[in-house]
């Protein structure tokens, strides 16, 4: 079965940081845009980050835009989000996803795999 497992999560304090990876398992993401979304409490599921195969394409949601940072190791098959200057605003269960485009989607339903999330808390 084909499943991306993010990892990394947990609890900190505002202002430190996180870094959460995404390998795959089951199969390889070759040509795939991964995404990274989260789910705030309370709130709809948003749009953080993506980045093409290439990584000639990337975007950002302009909340995040100076403190997070995606990227890929195309060998290990893995994307990472880097996230730092954490505000407590930040909380929320984090999805990473794949996207079968060369695009660099920012809607979830353009998104063909996801994994199960972590839940990333920030304190004050």
């Amino acid at each position: 079965q084909v499943q991306l497992v993010e990892s990394g999560g947990g609890l900190v304090q505002a202002v430190r940081s996180l870094r959460l990876p995404c390998p795959p398992s089951g199969r390889t993401f070759s040509s795939y845009t991964m995404g990274w979304f989260r789910h705030p409490p309370g709130k709809e599921r948003e749009f953080i980050a993506a980045i093409s195969w290439s990584r000639g394409r990337i975007s950002y949601a302009d909340s995040v835009k100076v403190r997070f940072t995606i990227s890929r190791d195309n060998a290990k098959n893995t994307s990472y989000l880097q996230m730092n200057s954490l505000k407590p605003e930040d909380t929320a269960v984090y999805y990473c996803a794949a996207s079968y485009t060369i695009v660099v989607p920012t809607t979830s339903t353009r998104y063909d795999y996801w994994g199960q999330g972590t839940q990333v808390t920030v304190s004050s």
